[in-house]
């Protein structure tokens, strides 16, 4: 029984040797040129299948020696693999005017919200006027806030917290 086991394992390895021997001698033909001819312009309306057997036959047309690959065909392989389709694609005739546009119609829209906020707005905060910030530099000097380089160091002389004009009676 074992003997038979061996024979048949060795037979079939055999056979699989023969087929695997079959396929790496068989050559591709070439690719006739009226099928390649205007690939550039047809390539993009061409059937997803059609487009999918087209390459199928390069690829296997580019695995032998590439001298005897016809002109056509490495033109036909190159752009297929880097042509300007599908992602590649260049943009659109006036895309660039579009994005302008909407982009300065943005802009306005915001610049429109802008004014319109401050316009409906109250008034400023009751923080925002001078007298406030000068009571907030004193209140900091008391509390030596800052003591190696801000408000309560030696010959400091910068405005401290002031930065709004005086408040408006």
């Amino acid at each position: 029984m074992l003997r038979q086991s061996i024979l048949r394992s060795s037979a079939s390895l055999t056979r699989s040797r023969t087929a695997a021997v079959a396929v790496r001698t068989v050559h591709a033909h070439a690719v006739s040129n009226p099928t390649l001819a205007g690939i550039e312009k047809r390539w993009e309306t061409m059937p997803p299948q059609e487009q999918a057997e087209l390459w199928m036959q390069l690829r296997d047309r580019m695995k032998v020696n590439w001298a005897e690959l016809t002109l056509q065909e490495k033109k036909a392989s190159y752009y297929i693999a880097f042509g300007e389709h599908g992602p590649r694609a260049g943009t659109p005739p006036g895309e660039g005017w579009k994005v302008a546009g909407l982009t300065a119609a943005g802009l306005g829209v915001a610049f429109v919200l802008f004014c319109t906020m401050r316009l409906f707005a109250g008034s400023a905060p009751g923080t925002m006027n001078k007298e406030y910030q000068e009571a907030t530099n004193e209140y900091l000097k008391a509390q030596n806030s800052e003591p190696i380089s801000g408000i309560s160091s030696e010959g400091y002389s910068g405005k401290g917290q002031v930065q709004s004009a005086p408040k408006k009676d």
